[in-house]
């Protein structure tokens, strides 16, 4: 599913150099090459390896900011931890204790880093530095689609409420979280457009409302 993006916007640092400033900087992480950049006025200045998440648990993707910074957040996150904004879960870009993994589609979601990297990513960030994540809707290269039903989170729900709010079905809040208002938001999009009411989303639903191709 490549041809399918989420739209990237920059993201700020704190740099430790006199010559940036902040709002010339940007985090990209990109999932298929599972690559974690750090960019300045276009031009990438770093570049550091990630793990994203597990096929059973896709890193989120779409347009973030950070929200928290912490040393030693706890066992297995490694040195450093710096949290982003989702709004169906706790997720961020950590270190990790089994560095040899980085690398691999092997996280609970989050984006892990040797440490030593992370380390020095963590200098230049700063709380309200925005962070974009681009890669398959579903957030892994080899999951091309899951049922959608009450109690789903991700990226693909939120897609699927931005999509019905536009229609004016969806009347809640686009939280990535498949709950009782997305769920009858769904059964009247598919009641008027003569679909089976199922009051959940497949890949036929998603055909149908332009999100898959």
């Amino acid at each position: 599913m490549k041809g399918l993006f989420i739209c990237c916007v920059c993201a700020i640092f704190l740099g430790i150099s006199p010559k940036y400033s902040y709002a010339e900087k940007e985090i990209m992480i990109n999932l298929w090459h599972r690559t974690l950049q750090l960019v300045d006025d276009g031009t990438v200045i770093k570049t550091y390896p990630v793990g994203p998440g597990a096929k059973d648990t896709p890193t989120p993707i779409g347009q973030f900011t950070v929200i928290e910074k912490s040393k030693n957040w706890g066992k297995g996150f490694g040195t450093r931890w710096i949290e982003i904004n989702v709004p169906w879960g706790t997720y961020g870009i950590h270190g990790t204790n089994k560095p040899g993994l980085v690398g691999n589609y092997v996280s609970h979601g989050c984006i892990r880093m040797k440490n030593k990297h992370i380390e020095e990513l963590y200098g230049l960030v700063n709380v309200g530095t925005k962070v974009t994540i681009d890669g398959p809707l579903t957030g892994h290269k080899d999951l091309t689609y899951r049922i959608l039903v009450l109690g789903s989170k991700g990226s693909l729900v939120q897609i699927v409420q931005n999509r019905l709010q536009a229609a004016g079905y969806y009347k809640g809040i686009c939280h990535g979280k498949f709950d009782r208002l997305t769920e009858i938001a769904v059964s009247l999009y598919q009641k008027d457009h003569r679909l089976p009411i199922t009051g959940q989303i497949f890949y036929s639903d998603l055909l149908h409302m332009g999100i898959m191709e």
